[in-house]
């Protein structure tokens, strides 16, 4: 039976849980994720996870924070004067946003803390910094 590796365009169904047990993300009730393997199209740990796997595989594999999002920066976190935000926008504590950056790329920013004079900002991913599990199960390899 063939073995993914690099180069192959691969299918699976996922789970990701937290170290609490909490799910982040899963395929359940989904197609499967589509990528090719070694593309940096996933994370670099789960990339790593899947040369060799057959058709059928499954396996659980835990992603390091720094093989994963990325550990959290605090320096991703910028005071926004909330006149800077639309009264429009209904602001809340976890609210995703979209800002341009300086040199015009548009990036997700979400709320942290909101104040009558600012509103904190976190261009962290939501997941930087924390350590990922993911059941995996290999359903096809092109």
């Amino acid at each position: 039976m063939t073995e993914a590796k690099s180069g192959d365009t691969v299918r699976l169904h996922y789970k990701g849980t937290l170290d609490d047990g909490s799910v982040f993300d899963s395929s359940e009730g989904r197609e499967p994720l589509e990528f090719t393997v070694g593309s940096g199209q996933i994370i670099p740990g789960l990339d790593r996870a899947i040369p060799g796997m057959k058709v059928g595989d499954e396996k659980t594999v835990r992603i390091d924070a720094e093989d994963a999002y990325g550990p959290h920066n605090p320096a991703a976190k910028q005071a926004v004067p909330r006149t800077h935000i639309p009264e429009t926008v209904p602001l809340s504590i976890g609210l995703q946003l979209q800002a341009q950056t300086e040199n015009g790329q548009m990036m997700t920013v979400t709320v942290v803390e909101i104040s009558d004079e600012e509103v904190i900002l976190d261009a962290n991913h939501p997941l930087a910094g924390k350590a990922l599990t993911f059941e995996i199960q290999l359903t096809g390899i092109n």
